[in-house]
C-alpha cells in the first residue's frame, strides 16, 4: 500500500510539474515579466501559505531554526536545491521552451549515478553505463535533430539545462535527512519561502517596474495556478521519496515531459522535428532503463 501511495504521489507530482512548464513559458514569452519577479512572488506566496497552514495545524515551524546544524542544512537546501531547480528550470524555458527544459532535467539520474559511484569509490555497473549512454544519445538527437552541424537550442539553454540536471539531483538526494527529522511539509515550506526571498534580494525585485503586470487578470490567474501546481508538485515529489527510491522516481517522472509536450503542442503550438521526437522517446526509455538498473543493483 505504501508503495502504491508513493507511485500515485510521484505521478500526480509529475503531472503538476509538467503543467507548470508551458504556463511559465507563456508568461516569459508573451509578457514582459522576468524570471526573477515571477519566481520570487510565486515562491514567497507558496511558502508563506504552506507555513501558515502548518501553523494552524499546530506544527512548531520555527523550532528548526533553534538548532544550527539543521538550520544550516535547510539554508543549503533552499539555495542549491529549491532555488537551484526553480531558477535553472525557468532559465532553460526562457532560453528554449518548456518541452526541452523538462527533458533536460532528466540528466539528474546521471548525476545521481555518478555521485553514488564516487561515494562508493567504484565504477557504476555496466547496466547503468548503458543507461547513461542511451540517455545522452537521446539528448543529442533532441538538441541537434540528428545533425552534427546543427544545434536546435542555444548553448546558453544547454548550460542552463545541465545546471538543471545537477540541481535536480541535489534536490532529490540532499533533503532526505531533513525530511525524516522535520517532515516533508516543513522542509518544503521553508525551502519555498527562503528561496523566494533569496532570489528577490538578488534580483532587487522591490525596485522592479514589473509589479504593474500583476494587476492583469490573466497574469494573476496564471500566477495563482503556478503557486498551487508548483507547491503540489514539490510536496508530492518529496513525499513520494518516503515510499520509493530516489532513482525509481525517474521511471514515473517520465509522465512529466509527456504532459509538458501535450500541453505545449495543444496550447502554445510548439513543435519539434522528427529526430527530436525520437530523441525524446529514447531519453525516456533509457531513463526508465537506468532507473530499473539502479533498482536491481540496490536490491542485490
Amino acid at each position: 500500500m505504501d508503495r502504491l501511495k508513493g507511485i500515485l504521489m510521484i505521478v500526480a507530482g509529475a503531472l503538476c510539474w509538467g503543467a507548470t512548464g508551458p504556463m511559465m513559458e507563456w508568461l516569459l514569452h508573451t509578457t514582459p515579466i522576468t524570471a526573477s519577479l515571477m519566481l520570487s512572488v510565486r515562491l514567497i506566496i507558496a511558502g508563506t501559505l504552506l507555513l501558515l497552514f502548518l501553523q494552524l495545524q499546530g506544527k512548531d515551524v520555527l523550532r528548526i531554526w533553534k538548532l544550527p546544524a539543521w538550520r544550516n542544512q535547510l539554508l543549503l537546501f533552499s539555495i542549491v536545491g529549491m532555488l537551484g531547480v526553480q531558477f535553472t528550470f525557468v532559465k532553460s524555458i526562457e532560453e528554449s521552451n518548456a518541452i526541452v527544459a523538462t527533458l533536460l532535467q532528466f540528466l539528474a539520474p546521471i548525476f545521481i549515478v555518478i555521485y553514488i559511484s564516487v561515494m562508493q569509490k567504484k565504477l557504476p555497473p555496466k547496466a547503468q553505463v548503458i543507461g547513461i549512454a542511451g540517455t545522452l544519445a537521446g539528448l543529442f538527437l533532441l538538441l541537434t535533430n540528428g545533425s552534427f552541424q546543427t544545434l536546435m537550442v542555444s548553448r546558453t539553454a544547454l548550460v542552463w539545462g545541465v545546471a538543471l540536471g545537477f540541481t535536480y539531483a541535489f534536490y532529490t538526494l540532499y533533503p532526505a535527512r531533513l525530511m525524516k527529522e522535520w517532515g516533508v511539509l516543513v522542509v518544503v515550506a521553508w525551502g519555498l519561502l527562503l528561496s523566494g526571498i533569496e532570489l528577490g534580494v538578488i534580483g532587487r525585485i522591490w525596485a522592479s517596474d514589473e509589479w504593474v503586470l500583476l494587476t492583469d487578470r490573466t497574469v494573476i490567474w496564471m500566477m495563482a495556478a503556478l503557486v498551487i501546481l508548483g507547491s503540489a508538485a514539490f510536496v508530492l515529489f518529496l513525499s513520494s521519496l518516503k515510499f520509493i527510491s530516489a532513482v525509481e522516481t525517474s521511471v514515473l517522472s517520465s509522465v512529466e515531459p509527456l504532459a509538458a509536450t501535450v500541453i505545449s503542442v495543444i496550447w502554445l503550438g510548439s513543435s519539434m522535428y522528427g529526430w527530436q521526437y525520437f530523441g525524446m522517446l529514447l531519453m525516456l526509455l533509457f531513463v526508465v532503463y537506468l532507473s530499473i538498473a539502479g533498482k536491481e543493483k540496490t536490491a542485490s
